[in-house]
């Protein structure tokens, strides 16, 4: 009896691409509340389960990572509505299922590439991976600004949701308005690694994975 998913469940990563832009464009567009804070750990929570089922690995890890991530969301979920936890725990949280949905797409890739070669779920996968990267950043972004004692920006706010993720993405593309800018060395530093991670998955893993497309279909 086959355990996981079948061949049509198997390595759909543009649902993966989907719910992860749908979980930047609510932390953009959703007012900073305790309810939209759960709401939008509920949508990383969604990507990383589905990344794990789609993703092809050992049935049991699977299962596992699954649970973990379900539990570790609805917990995070109960405490911030319910009990009014600290705003940086949820933020942390959410940052620590963003990375372990980073690290099950990225094994998931791997596989897929080895058994079947560079396709459009591959280029889907590696660009939700880059959604993901700037949404983990935004989060760490957040939990540093309420864990800390002054602002974070230097136009003096610690920002929301909606900042921080226009704050990042714009950083990692170096677009690099001005109206935000960090306040102290941490913040420097981070977006430094930010802009330099995004950069390079770019001009990298991105770029080779569309060439290589491109030459499957054309038939080079």
């Amino acid at each position: 009896m086959r355990i996981g998913p079948g061949p049509e469940a198997a390595y759909r990563y543009g649902v993966v691409l989907l719910i992860a832009f749908a979980a930047v464009v609510f932390f953009t567009l959703a007012p900073d509340t305790a309810v939209t804070r759960a709401i939008g750990l509920v949508l990383v929570t969604l990507t990383l389960a589905f990344a794990v089922v789609t993703g092809r690995g050992d049935a049991v890890r699977r299962g596992g990572t699954t649970l973990v991530a379900i539990v570790a969301g609805i917990a995070a979920t109960i405490a911030i509505v319910v009990d009014g936890a600290p705003t940086w725990v949820g933020s942390a949280i959410g940052a620590a299922l963003v990375i372990g949905t980073i690290g099950e797409l990225a094994s998931g890739m791997v596989r897929m590439l080895r058994d079947r070669g560079v396709t459009i779920q591959a280029v889907s996968g590696a660009l939700a991976i880059y959604l993901l990267l700037g949404l983990f950043f935004s989060l760490v972004v957040a939990a540093a600004a309420h864990a800390g004692s002054g602002a974070y920006f230097a136009q003096g706010t610690d920002g929301t949701a909606s900042d921080h993720v226009y704050y990042v993405f714009t950083t990692m593309t170096t677009t690099g308005y001005g109206d935000l800018t960090p306040a102290d060395s941490f913040g420097r530093a981070l977006a430094v690694v930010a802009m330099l991670v995004g950069q390079i998955y770019l001009v990298t893993v991105i770029a080779m994975l569309v060439g290589n497309l491109r030459r499957r279909d054309s038939g080079a």
